[in-house]
């Protein structure tokens, strides 16, 4: 059965080291999605998702300028980033880990998404259902290497990006009847 992101209930998280004393935390405004989600067999299901570089947001306008730049993400020249599932593996009954190929600037690698499944809720005649992700990869392997020397020694910017993902889905076949009936 095909789910949709709910937009306002999602979120797609990151944080990485700063001046190697702190952390910076971010998010992606923009990004849409399909999951098949087969409740009797979640190894048999499916993600799809699309982000878009452009909308990322630190909360420092300068900040995320460079990210938008050749520096880090280049998101005029490769405006997205996509997560494809290539196959599921089941924990137990509420974890499981998620393989598939994250593509940044043209450049793909595999990543394993921790996954947690919340359940589900039915309210207004829709069907939800609550998802959390999580995973830490190395922006190396990207070609993000943009970097500066710290005075007091150590680097900038922090090699290993720590990605957290909250989905709410929304049972499509309750969008398409809310949709026909209003």
């Amino acid at each position: 059965m095909s789910w949709k992101i709910d937009q306002a209930h999602s979120q797609i998280t990151f944080s990485i080291r700063h001046m190697m004393i702190s952390n910076v935390h971010g998010r992606f405004e923009n990004f849409t999605g399909t999951i098949d989600f087969n409740e009797t067999d979640p190894t048999q299901s499916t993600v799809n998702v699309n982000i878009d570089a452009g909308s990322i947001n630190t909360r420092e306008p300068m900040r995320d300028n460079h990210l938008k730049s050749p520096d880090f993400l280049e998101a005029e020249k490769y405006p997205s980033l996509t997560f494809v599932s290539k196959w599921i593996e089941k924990v137990d009954d509420h974890h499981g880990r998620i393989h598939g190929d994250l593509t940044i600037r043209d450049i793909t690698h595999e990543v394993v998404l921790d996954t947690e499944y919340a359940g589900q809720s039915t309210i207004w005649g829709k069907t939800n259902a609550g998802f959390s992700a999580s995973t830490r990869i190395s922006r190396k392997n990207w070609n993000l290497t943009w970097n500066k020397a710290v005075e007091s020694g150590g680097l900038l910017v922090g090699d290993d990006i720590n990605v957290n993902i909250d989905l709410e889905l929304v049972k499509e076949a309750d969008v398409v009847t809310e949709k026909t009936a209003g």
